[in-house]
């Protein structure tokens, strides 16, 4: 049956800022039905600007930090494309995504924030901005781990004596004592006082920055920053190995090259939040420039105005009336003096001390809480009489995506046995990777079709990791990648976006196959329920293509990419899933393995790829193909981060049971050798004389490769060691 309400207008919210995070919260408990949501932004967390100054001291870890886009995503059935904005086309209403087609929208929102890159000559070679954070945090922490290890003299500089500035020192000041150093922190700023605060909150920060041994110098100008030292424009220099900038705040560079109203390269927006002159673009956040109320670039204001943005984009969706979002002219600031102490100003009162900290540590972790801790969405109750069965069918665990949604093996096993092997030109049918065809002028061609059910809303990335696990079945056999038909399923949605959908398929498709030389002859699409996306693939090979019953007594398997896939994809179903560790695992999947086939079909006397039936089941076929036991190393099998604890937590894949059931082993097994993978790694066996070798060649060409296990007489059986 199809949705029952179609998609008929895309969202795209570019950037992970404060206000996109809270909006895609709000989105999640009530979501605008027939709207495709967006994320756009580099990496799957966005940094908390409170607790920057608190993760520079050492009091939070870089987890306390991170706000999990790729979780609150999901929360909100939105889609997360990990990449650099570069540009927006107004007319054809597009974002360019650097190194990845056009992104079309309706409507959209601009929240990247600001950066602190300074032009000075020697800063994008020595220094870092304090802006983006986490280009900053991720810098400060190999340095700090650095003169730990007394590898670095402690010498920092901090160019920029307004708050942010005088902030980070003294956070620097503190972790490098924490650390055993004695460091040497020095704020360079231009001006003759640190600005922003008044004369009693000025005093006090002063006097914090003091006791920490930081040094403030004022009414002077950077000249140059060197690989140890910042030159002065007076001749004089600060040694320095570790720089920051935190001198103002700087608009992104790709938003001066647009067309969008701005000033300084800041977007300048109405009291909706809405682009000047365009009723489909918004921006907030410190990228932005409210031009009816000029605020100071500040965190407070991104996280008022998100309530006013989430209501404004719907209505700018259809739903609604906009309304205006009025900034408070006074806020309280709340500064870290380094320790576990801070200091409250507003009004021009000024107060310093360690219940300030705490103070200030619950406000921060109780806005993470609400970015980390979503509500679960009651799924709909069928109501009413029902058939036999399907009562215990509802409780069933979730149906999983990609090669989790498999057959059962045991099932497809015995339907699979009733279809004829061979005949004719057709040298094996069913029951391995792909057909083996024999071609009329010589040489063999295989056969294979596969297809996934969607399991992240992104359907570029979809496409990529599709093409990748059909291309498996051809790779598994030694041969080269030919042609390739899709068959492509779409969810029910309007004529535009069903141009845009197909046009990123499309994409993604051509870009594998143009790396591995295959070629889109045409196929077939429809609209249905979900996203499906499916490939036929052919492939070709002048001899005898790999089988999975040709491994030998004594082979070692080698095997490319690690498990742990589908308890992934499950955990990302519930919402329990680590964002970065679902990022990683995508990327992996999404990366197509010709250059590992052509080094494994040179040696190998039997490969098959990992997919649904799990490592052990696919190792069991190829023992009971090849009539020996097989032996598995469970120390040496790789397993991607995070997919080990999540299965010590109960988490599974609904076709993980199936597969245990259908592949027995002996000893103690990991539950993660049974969890179906999604276009996983080809498993090889090759002759131990020549495994060394494998592994040395699959390295030069940048490609992974483990050693995981033996082949041994024997009838089929398996067993851990």
């Amino acid at each position: 049956m199809l949705n029952a309400v179609p998609l008929t207008r895309d969202l795209v919210l570019v950037g992970g800022g404060h206000a996109h995070a809270l909006v895609l919260r709000a989105w999640g408990m009530d979501p605008l039905p027939g709207v495709r949501v967006t994320v756009i932004n580099p990496g799957p967390t966005a940094p908390y600007t409170g607790m920057l100054p608190g993760h520079v001291a050492g009091h939070y870890g870089r987890d306390e930090l991170e706000i999990d886009l790729g979780r609150l995503c999901r929360h909100a059935g939105a889609r997360l494309i990990l990449g650099r904005v570069d540009a927006i086309d107004r007319t054809a209403r597009q974002v360019r995504v650097a190194g990845r087609g056009p992104v079309g929208y309706d409507v959209a929102s601009i929240d990247v924030g600001i950066t602190a890159q300074m032009d000075v000559p020697g800063f994008a070679d020595h220094a870092v901005g304090a802006k983006p954070l986490d280009a900053y945090a991720a810098r400060w922490r190999a340095f700090l781990e650095r003169v730990a290890a007394g590898a670095v003299a402690p010498e920092v500089v901090v160019i920029g004596g307004g708050v942010a500035g005088c902030e980070l020192s003294m956070a620097m000041a503190h972790a490098l004592r924490e650390a055993g150093a004695r460091p040497q922190v020095t704020v360079i700023e231009a001006g003759t006082e640190v600005s922003r605060v008044g004369d009693r909150a000025r005093r006090q920060l002063l006097s914090a920055m003091r006791g920490l041994g930081v040094v403030l110098r004022t009414g002077v100008q950077v000249a140059r920053i060197e690989a140890e030292r910042v030159v002065l424009e007076d001749g004089s220099s600060v040694p320095a190995r570790f720089c920051v900038g935190a001198a103002g705040a700087f608009a992104q560079e790709w938003i001066a090259g647009t067309d969008l109203p701005q000033r300084d390269g800041f977007i300048k927006v109405g009291p909706d939040l809405g682009v000047l002159g365009d009723s489909r673009l918004f921006a907030v956040g410190d990228c932005a420039e409210m031009v009816h109320a000029p605020r100071p670039k500040a965190g407070v204001f991104a996280v008022r105005a998100a309530p006013v943005l989430h209501d404004n984009l719907r209505s700018a969706l259809g739903a609604g009336r906009r309304r205006a979002f009025r900034p408070q002219k006074h806020y309280l600031k709340l500064i870290s003096l380094g320790g576990r102490s801070a200091l409250a100003e507003k009004f021009g009162l000024a107060v310093s001390a360690p219940w300030m900290w705490r103070w200030k540590d619950r406000i921060d972790k109780a806005f993470m809480d609400r970015l980390s801790t979503l509500p679960l969405m009651p799924q709909p109750r069928v109501s009413g009489p029902v058939a036999q069965g399907v009562a215990e069918a509802l409780a069933a665990k979730p149906l999983c995506g990609g090669c989790g949604a498999k057959v059962d093996g045991g099932v497809l096993g015995g339907v699979l046995a009733q279809i004829g092997q061979g005949g004719n030109e057709v040298v094996t049918g069913p029951g391995d990777d792909a057909a083996i065809l024999r071609q009329p002028n010589g040489g063999f061609q295989v056969i294979s079709a596969d297809h996934l059910r969607a399991f992240i809303e992104d359907p570029h990335l979809m496409a990529r990791i599709a093409a990748v696990h059909a291309l498996g079945d051809v790779w598994a056999m030694g041969a080269t990648p030919q042609a390739v038909l899709s068959s492509i399923i779409l969810p029910q949605m309007s004529a535009q976006m069903q141009a845009r959908t197909l046009a990123e398929i499309t994409q993604a498709t051509q870009e594998v196959l143009a790396e591995v030389g295959a070629q889109l002859v045409g196929g077939h699409t429809t609209m249905g329920a979900e996203l499906t996306l499916g490939f036929t693939v052919t492939g070709l090979r002048d001899d005898m293509p790999l089988t999975q019953g040709g491994a030998q007594s004594g082979d070692l398997l080698i095997l490319t990419r690690p498990v742990g896939s589908g308890v992934l994809l499950a955990a990302d179903m519930a919402g329990l899933a680590d964002g970065r560790d679902l990022a990683a695992a995508l990327a992996v999947m999404a990366r197509p393995q010709h250059r590992e086939a052509t080094v494994l079909a040179r040696v190998a006397h039997a490969m098959t790829d990992v997919t649904g039936f799990g490592l052990a089941g696919h190792l069991a076929a190829m023992g009971a193909a090849s009539g020996l036991d097989v032996e598995i190393w469970g120390d040496r099998v790789p397993y991607y981060a995070g997919a080990q604890a999540l299965s010590g937590a109960g988490v599974a894949s609904s076709l993980m049971a199936a597969n245990r059931a259908n592949a027995p082993v002996s000893g103690r097994a990991d539950p993660l050798l049974f969890d179906p993978q999604t276009a996983g790694g080809l498993l090889a066996a090759v002759p131990e004389a020549a495994a060394e070798a494998t592994l040395i060649a699959l390295a030069a060409q940048g490609c992974d490769g483990h050693l995981i296990g033996r082949m041994s007489p024997g009838g089929g059986a398996l067993r851990v060691t």
